[in-house]
């Protein structure tokens, strides 16, 4: 297949995999997401005795080797571990066999948003204790951030399209659309794409703190991410990771793949406006539904769900509905059933828009919405209807996931159901 080809290949979703705070598979996690499972308690990745905020969405009991050698794993950070972890699952969920004949074909995209934090931290204390000689000569491609990319690519044997959107809290969603473009436009056979994050670090946790951005309910953590409640009081740093396999319409049918939705539409824009605040209104943010909507030849009034970014800040949550409002109509956007499963997962930041487009395209699938848990206070200005703690039985023929990110990255995906 060519960029010569003159026709836009339809994309459709053959496989998933998670790993994330309320669940280490696809079926764990929807069905914690289902029952309003919430993943957040005290941190243990470190001792935050002295933090403002003492509290995170760990994935607990990942083992790595259950997905890799031991020698492979020491070598690889977490948010790889959590990446390449996905990947196979989601492979394996395809029944998707990689080999000589379709490697070329079958490519990787996967976003992070911050990657191999912990190793840039545990390598400079070295460096500060016993001096240059002694940082690991693994720091570097243990570090950076393309490598989870790297070495999904290395661990299936992937040699098409590849590459790492580093877009914050958008990067899991700009890779989906990316990795979407790529096969519409006949790059690719196939991509591994989505999200991994695993940023619950003494310096990204004191940075977020010091930025007045997290939660500090530490005494209750089951009720500390509130998206779009007039109580919440910040965010809730989560980590995992959120694979899709997304794949060209024609080879899906010829290896008889079960196809759980079409993805139809990708809109990405930016604000141009602040380094971590939206633009008042969600100009950006509406414009990024509107050009997804427009993308998958889609009407407003088509949308029956909306995973919400919804990080359970004032800033993000007002300005969501508001360009919700702006984008759908208001009518329309009174009629579409929304939720953010931030409230159980956390926030994975650049792996949040990888695990919400599984969760996006298993609604369409299931015709099943997960709730927004500890919506029980809500905000006036978020007056939509965010599916209040429980979930909800509705069909769903067209859903759409939002990720905003740090800079005023903007991104919302399209999905709807195979016909």
């Amino acid at each position: 297949m060519t960029q010569s080809s003159t026709q836009r290949k339809r994309v459709v979703v053959t496989g998933l995999g998670a790993i994330t705070p309320i669940g280490k598979t696809v079926d764990d996690y929807w069905q914690g997401l289902l029952s309003a499972k919430i993943g957040i308690g005290p941190i243990t990745l470190f001792d935050p005795t002295d933090y403002a905020c003492r509290i995170a969405g760990e994935v607990q009991d990942f083992d790595p080797h259950d997905y890799i050698d031991r020698k492979d794993a020491k070598r690889m950070a977490r948010f790889a571990q959590f990446a390449v972890a996905a990947s196979k699952q989601a492979l394996t969920h395809a029944g998707l066999d990689i080999n000589d004949l379709n490697a070329e074909q079958i490519g990787v995209m996967l976003g992070t948003g911050v990657g191999g934090l912990k190793v840039m931290e545990d390598q400079n204390e070295v460096l500060l204790k016993r001096g240059p000689s002694r940082v690991s000569p693994f720091t570097v491609p243990m570090m950076i951030a393309n490598m989870a990319a790297g070495l999904v690519a290395i661990h299936t044997g992937a040699k098409g399209p590849n590459s790492s959107p580093v877009t914050a809290c958008a990067a899991g969603s700009n890779a989906i659309g990316d990795a979407f473009r790529l096969i519409q436009q006949g790059y690719a056979q196939a991509m591994i794409c989505g999200g991994a994050e695993a940023a619950i670090t003494q310096l990204s946790v004191a940075g977020f703190a010091s930025a007045k951005a997290l939660s500090t309910r530490n005494d209750d953590p089951l009720r500390a991410s509130r998206p779009f409640d007039a109580e919440r009081d910040g965010f809730v740093m989560g980590e995992g990771s959120g694979v899709l396999i997304l794949e060209e319409l024609d080879t899906a049918l010829s290896r008889g793949a079960t196809i759980y939705a079409e993805m139809v539409g990708y809109g990405m824009t930016c604000d141009a406006y602040h380094m971590t605040s939206p633009v008042p209104g969600g100009e950006g943010a509406a414009r990024a539904i509107q050009l997804a909507l427009k993308d998958g030849n889609l009407q407003p009034q088509q949308v029956d769900y909306i995973n919400a970014h919804g990080t359970s800040t004032a800033a993000n949550d007002r300005t969501e509905t508001a360009a919700m409002k702006a984008a759908l109509g208001e009518d329309n956007a009174r009629k579409a059933a929304i939720s953010s499963t931030k409230g159980m997962t956390g926030h994975l930041l650049g792996g949040a828009g990888g695990i919400e487009g599984v969760a996006a395209v298993l609604a369409v699938a299931n015709d099943r919405i997960p709730p927004t848990v500890n919506l029980d206070h809500p905000d006036p200005d978020c007056d939509l209807d965010y599916v209040p703690n429980q979930a909800r039985e509705r069909e769903v023929n067209v859903a759409l996931s939002n990720s905003f990110g740090f800079g005023g990255h903007n991104v919302c995906l399209a999905f709807q159901k195979y016909s």
